[in-house]
């Protein structure tokens, strides 16, 4: 996969404005074969390309998602939560595409109490409390730490998050893999999901997406405006290219790539070109 191409006399790798190193990683629940533009690795699950947060952005990590199978039921703690020295995870979701039927899950049908959490992921029925949605290219979810989710099968996502690690898991449909019900249902948030965190982004458009407590994020269709300029001033931010190239400083930043900007006013998006950008409120 390209990720960037250089212009004559531009800036090299190493300097304020260029891509970010794109790291596949191996997952159970992951694809064989990607979308473009991206390339599978032979004999290889993919269920994530992550790209390195660079030091004047490190709050942020960014990731591509793709499913093949059910991630398992899990939660992130908070930064009150998270151990000492660690940062906790609120995350988001941007839906890429969704094959028919495609569902994830955020958050709770109703109240469970933490009991009645815990014997339901004893015996698997915790997939049964979740609630679940059907999706489609355009949905948009934002999870603030301690909400319960699952993502299902036959889904591409795009995922911003405060840069973390830490995952408690409450249920993984029999896979070897470790639970951590105590520390989960000590942080989970046993109800449903909040409406106003979740909407359907039109295909056009400027689309504030994110604003707060721990970063902001924008859907931006061409240049941004002056109040998105303000917004995002002169410090660093993330940009992910979504249909077609974007010039930021002396590189041209390719679709399904991620690159650091000093500021907004290197990234140059062309009248009708969609892009992402992404910034630390810290």
């Amino acid at each position: 996969m390209r990720t960037t191409s250089e212009k004559e006399g531009g800036e090299r790798p190493g300097s304020a404005c260029r891509a970010l190193a794109a790291r596949p990683v191996e997952k159970v629940w992951g694809r064989e074969t990607l979308p473009p533009p991206f390339a599978a690795l032979s004999g290889r699950r993919i269920g994530e390309i992550w790209f390195e947060p660079p030091p004047e952005a490190s709050d942020l990590l960014v990731k591509y998602l793709f499913t093949d199978e059910k991630l398992s039921v899990q939660v992130h703690p908070s930064d009150r939560d998270a151990p000492a020295g660690a940062r906790g995870k609120d995350e988001c979701w941007l839906v890429v595409a969704a094959e028919p039927g495609a569902r994830l899950a955020v958050g709770f049908a109703g109240a469970v109490s933490p009991e009645e959490m815990r014997a339901a992921a004893l015996d698997g029925s915790i997939e049964n409390l979740l609630a679940w949605h059907a999706v489609a290219a355009g949905d948009f979810f934002y999870l603030p730490a301690g909400t319960v989710h699952a993502i299902g099968a036959g889904i591409s996502l795009i995922e911003v998050q405060q840069n973390s690690d830490l995952t408690y898991r409450l249920y993984d449909y029999g896979r070897p893999r470790d639970l951590h019900l105590d520390r989960a249902i000590a942080i989970a948030d046993g109800g449903p999901h909040p409406a106003r965190y979740r909407r359907q982004v039109p295909p056009t458009g400027h689309a504030v997406l994110v604003e707060g407590p721990h970063f902001r994020l924008d859907r931006l269709d061409g240049p941004a405006d002056a109040e998105t300029m303000a917004r995002y001033g002169d410090r660093p931010l993330l940009v992910l290219p979504i249909d077609c190239p974007v010039p930021i400083g002396g590189i041209e930043a390719l679709p399904g790539a991620c690159a650091v900007a000093e500021g907004i006013g290197a990234v140059k998006l062309a009248p009708g070109g969609l892009v992402l950008i992404a910034q630390s409120c810290t």
